[in-house]
């Protein structure tokens, strides 16, 4: 039965998120069901999700089930706002450039792109504003997004007629069947959706940047031309965003973390291969001990694993052909193939493996500070954020069956501690597979399996999760923690999977209370996710403004003259005592000088030595971003800036 013909005898219970359900004929569409609710909500729709998969608000809807009306402030309704805008990118593109060739344009995190083939034409910056004025002017045609169904050979035929290699090359890759497409206006593009009503709910929209994109992110196909933007349905909001961004540009870590001395990058040493200075390294080895204590607390144990390995390590994990395309190309030592090494987990199951287990032993838990290395395109290359080698703070957990739920519960825990303690919200995402099975390893009935231990855990936590189908990694559902910085941007950094196919794999086993072989569960964790992209979120997250416990240098005694070098020092040697991180700036300056290159340097503490501190063994106190904040007798300012080391304040102790 097609969409167009349905059953309108036959009624649809939907069950809403505040747990209500009512029933409809059906064929109602979304936005059918909108008005029944209010008509602001109907006017303020954008789609619905139906039982986790997105749909237009025009669609028949033929199932029922749990459904949600997508609002802008509904991440699924925000991205159908943007997929939407990226369709009216390529509109506008193509009626300024008719010869052009377009490639895909999704949404992405914060906006969409499009890539497209501008041919021998060169297209920057400087062309934005004209596209983007297009774009305005097609949006307030309200034209509708209409969703239509055509062969795929008719498909074939219609990209055919317009000489489109990109479209072709993606029908390729389609099953044979109906293929879905959309049109607003005079455009017509290749989609699966969902999309919004029509392009006049977009209101404000703005062209960010341009950037070179390998067509399939293939390195041997040609560069297209990739178009970032934004849109909002409101301008205010697209205000609200511009002065975001002016924000952002000052907090930018490739900027803030070479001027604060965290790290550089080397032409000679390699694009994408960061070097950490003194005060980065004092940085990242504060995380790491950090996480460190609270590993050992909660039963990790820690291992250290080689740089690289054996190709049939990879091959037997899978990383090797699933990930062969990001990964540096093998090198031949003794006429085996060895291979930098892309993932950690692979030389913990060799160790787990090195010994017999007993259900006894488990869960065992291995915990590394671990580097890796994947092959990132140059264009791709982004400060710390995205480099070629990073660090992983990687932890696997072998367990049997009757642990891995309170497992998964221990790794949310740790997980939700880590964010806490930098004042980082939240958001859990439960990552599951699609139905394209050859995406996946492993037997589907245990990753059916795993993913319902998953939701079980969720929902004992009480976490407010949403689920993302096809985003699962390949050998096992995840929970992905999504945290928000100060300026309100999100990043997916930890993540918790739980993983049926590496057991298999790597044929472990431990020994049951029945004395025979069975099969542990693994549960791969990192927190941080890596430290080189975990410390570009931190840097622009304090804009560089460390809080004392984490800043590389705490506090700098500052002189008035060379009189008073002589207490600066003894006070430097009790704060080292005391394990706080201190200088002293005894330079022939003016006290105005020392004073700013300590602002310029953001460390949280300046303590003044003069006269009247010498008289009454006092320090008189800076603080960053503060300024004087009074004297103090020496004991007290060790109190309090060591109960701000000791408790991890992100605000002033007392």
């Amino acid at each position: 039965m097609s969409e167009n013909a349905v059953d309108t005898q036959k009624k649809l219970t939907f069950t809403f998120p505040d747990g209500s359900t009512k029933q409809f004929e059906s064929g109602i569409t979304g936005l059918e069901i909108a008005k029944t609710i209010s008509g602001r909500l109907a006017r303020e729709a954008l789609s619905i999700t139906l039982n986790d998969t997105v749909l237009d608000l025009h669609r028949p809807l033929t199932a029922e089930g749990t459904i949600t009306i997508n609002t802008w402030d509904d991440e699924d309704g925000k991205m159908a706002f943007w997929h939407s805008s990226a369709h009216l990118l390529a509109e506008a593109v193509e009626a300024l450039y008719p010869d052009v060739k377009l490639g895909i344009g999704p949404p992405i995190e914060q906006g969409f792109y499009y890539d497209i083939d501008f041919g021998d034409r060169h297209i920057s910056s400087e062309d934005l504003p004209a596209i983007e004025t297009m774009m305005q002017e097609l949006a307030r045609q309200k034209n509708p997004f209409e969703r239509f169904e055509i062969s795929k050979d008719e498909a074939v035929q219609y990209y055919q007629e317009k000489q489109d290699p990109y479209k072709l090359d993606l029908l390729d890759g389609l099953e044979d069947g109906t293929i879905s497409f959309y049109k607003q206006g005079n455009f017509t593009d290749l989609c699966r959706g969902p999309h919004i009503p029509d392009t006049g709910r977009v209101k404000a929209i703005k062209l960010l940047s341009t950037a070179g994109a390998y067509w399939r992110g293939d390195h041997t196909s040609k560069q297209l031309t990739r178009i970032y933007g934004i849109s909002f349905p409101k301008k205010s909001m697209l205000d609200a965003f511009l002065t975001q961004l002016e924000e952002a540009k000052k907090r930018d870590h490739k900027k803030l973390g070479p001027q604060l001395g965290i790290y550089m990058i080397d032409r000679m040493v390699g694009s994408g291969l960061p070097m950490w200075l003194p005060k980065g390294t004092t940085l990242r080895r504060t995380l790491e001990a950090f996480l460190r204590e609270e590993q050992l607390r909660r039963g990790y144990e820690e291992v250290i694993t080689p740089h690289i390995g054996n190709l049939e390590l990879y091959r037997t994990s899978g990383h090797y052909p699933y990930y062969k395309d990001s990964q540096f190309a093998p090198m031949e030592i003794d006429d085996e193939g060895y291979l930098l090494k892309p993932m950690n987990c692979p030389h913990h199951h060799r160790i787990y493996d090195n010994e017999m287990r007993s259900y006894r032993d488990l869960p065992v838990r291995l915990a590394e500070f671990g580097t890796v290395y994947r092959y990132e395109q140059t264009g791709e290359l982004n400060g710390l954020s995205r480099v070629r080698g990073f660090t992983q703070d990687d932890a696997h957990i072998y367990c049997t069956n009757d642990q891995l739920k309170q497992e998964i519960k221990n790794c949310i825990e740790l997980t939700q501690f880590v964010f806490s303690t930098f004042d980082m919200p939240v958001d859990i995402r439960l990552s599951f597979r699609d139905e394209n099975i050859e995406k996946y390893g492993g037997d589907v009935e245990l990753w059916d399996r795993a993913q319902q231990e998953i939701r079980e855990v969720a929902d004992e936590m009480e976490l407010d999760y949403k689920i993302a189908v096809g985003e699962a990694s390949f050998y096992g559902p995840k929970i992905d923690f999504i945290i928000h910085d100060a300026l309100g941007r999100k990043w997916q950094l930890g993540t918790v999977q739980v993983d049926y196919v590496m057991p298999e794999r790597f044929e472990l086993t431990y020994i049951g209370a029945d004395n025979s072989k069975h099969r542990p569960v693994i549960i791969h964790r990192a927190p941080f996710g890596s430290m080189e992209r975990f410390t570009s979120i931190l840097i622009e997250h304090f804009a560089g403004y460390f809080p004392v416990w984490l800043s590389p240098q705490q506090a700098v005694i500052i002189t008035v003259s060379e009189q008073y070098n002589e207490l600066a020092e003894s006070y430097r040697s009790q704060l080292e005592k005391a394990g706080i991180r201190v200088k002293t700036d005894l330079r022939n300056e003016q006290i105005g000088a020392k004073i700013r290159n300590a602002e310029t340097a953001k460390i949280p503490y300046m303590l003044i030595v003069g006269e009247k501190e010498m008289k009454n063994q006092t320090v008189s106190v800076r603080k960053h971003k503060k300024g004087d904040i009074g004297s103090f007798k020496f004991s007290e300012f060790l109190a309090i800036i060591k109960e701000e080391v000791d408790k991890k304040l992100l605000t002033d102790a007392g």
